[in-house]
């Protein structure tokens, strides 16, 4: 039986970003199907006891700064630990991820998001501003405008909103969170208890 990840995500999350690349290997290794869930934080936190990283204390924001550089050189990713562009609003790169999974697929989709990722955490990039999205379709090989009208379109917007709801109903609390088989796993850091999920 093929299992199925729910991964529930923000494009512009650094601790999305960090284990984006390891989620879709492991789901490939496994033969397990991604369900791509893109969701806005902005309506999380408040329900779900989060702060926006402006409004939280002082010693949590310069310990944050500590493990993502510590995760950044585990991992060996590239990271700016206070990218030029952050905070940033990713809801417009959230759209255009499912806009994207609609017209060309899954593997597309994770591909495009994990671009957006990086353009944000690597490359110093604003994924908020359509002309970077753009850019970032192009340099993988996708059509822009029609790709970009897509995302601003009901549909997308209805499923982008229907996944916020969904995560909030299911307890999601922050990202990534990735549901495996009904299991619920928070954090790039709980990564390698989805492996083992996977291989159950």
């Amino acid at each position: 039986m093929t299992s199925t990840i729910d991964y529930f995500f923000a494009p512009h999350s650094p601790w999305t970003y960090l284990g984006h690349a390891r989620l879709v290997a492991m789901a490939e290794a496994a033969g397990a199907t991604v369900r791509l869930k893109p969701m806005d934080l902005n309506q999380v936190f408040p329900v779900s006891g989060g702060l926006p990283l402006a409004k939280r204390a002082p010693q949590r924001q310069a310990y944050r700064l500590v493990e993502l550089a510590r995760f950044a050189r585990h991992l060996q990713l590239p990271l700016n630990l206070q990218p030029r562009f952050f905070p940033v609003d990713g809801n417009a790169a959230a759209r255009l991820i499912l806009a994207v999974e609609a017209a060309h697929g899954t593997p597309q989709a994770l591909a495009f998001a994990g671009r957006a990722m990086a353009a944000v955490w690597a490359q110093e990039r604003d994924i908020a501003d359509a002309a970077v999205l753009g850019g970032l379709l192009t340099e993988q090989g996708l059509p822009t405008t029609s790709l970009i009208d897509a995302a601003q379109g009901p549909e997308v917007q209805q499923r982008y909103e229907a996944f916020t709801q969904e995560a909030i109903a299911s307890h999601v609390f922050g990202a990534p969170t990735y549901v495996v088989d009904g299991e619920m796993f928070w954090g790039q850091d709980r990564l390698d208890f989805v492996e083992r999920a996977l291989s159950r």
